[in-house]
């Protein structure tokens, strides 16, 4: 694992270097304001030195907009470097509830805890039920671009979707992967490549 994450971050600092055509063909970070009481975090440079802490824990996706969202627990993420951009790679189950509201907007946020009951609650329970951001007294709050993250947060990422597809069947090669699959209720996932756009944390 450290070798992996390793291997992230040398990605990262490779492609946030001052290679001329990674210069030309990457997007700053889009800008806006943050939260009040929150302190930004600079892309190029902390968020490098958070990246570790990602990978120890499960972490929430939330996904829709001011007409309604939906959050989850999720394990699987993979963090690098897309089209010469700091990207967040999030993966959604076909049957999952938030997966329409991934398909159908084109910003998401990624959230780590320090409550374990909030991300418990998240994964055993379905928004097709009822509010789970109600239910725990999670306050909604929305990004610049309407992107919808709850202000118990402690960290808070940002990410514009760049590319979206779901697995295919016919090109999962690993035996362990197609068993995976033939025990699992909700379907083969969709991967949804996000562009990290902006990052902060919360003073509680």
């Amino acid at each position: 694992m450290k070798a992996f994450r390793f291997f992230l971050l040398l990605l990262l600092l490779l492609a946030l270097g001052n290679n001329a055509v990674a210069q030309n063909l990457r997007s700053p970070q889009d800008g806006g304001r943050i939260p009040e009481g929150a302190v930004e975090i600079d892309i190029r440079d902390s968020l490098l030195k958070t990246t570790a802490g990602l990978f120890d824990n499960p972490l929430l996706l939330c996904a829709g907009n001011k007409d309604g969202s939906n959050a989850m627990t999720i394990g699987w993420i993979s963090l690098g470097v897309h089209w010469f951009n700091p990207s967040l790679t999030v993966y959604v189950a076909d049957k999952r509830h938030t997966r329409p509201f991934m398909d159908n907007n084109d910003y998401f946020t990624v959230m780590t805890f320090k409550n374990d009951d909030v991300l418990e609650y998240m994964g055993r329970h379905s928004g097709r039920d009822g509010d789970k951001a109600k239910a725990l007294g999670l306050h909604v709050k929305y990004t610049d671009k309407g992107t919808p993250y709850y202000a118990e947060a402690d960290m808070v990422i940002e990410c514009r979707v760049m590319y979206s597809a779901q697995f295919k069947a016919e090109n999962i090669k690993d035996p362990l992967v197609k068993g995976f699959y033939k025990a699992f209720r909700d379907g083969i996932h969709y991967e949804y490549v996000g562009r990290i756009t902006k990052a902060w944390k919360n003073k509680h």
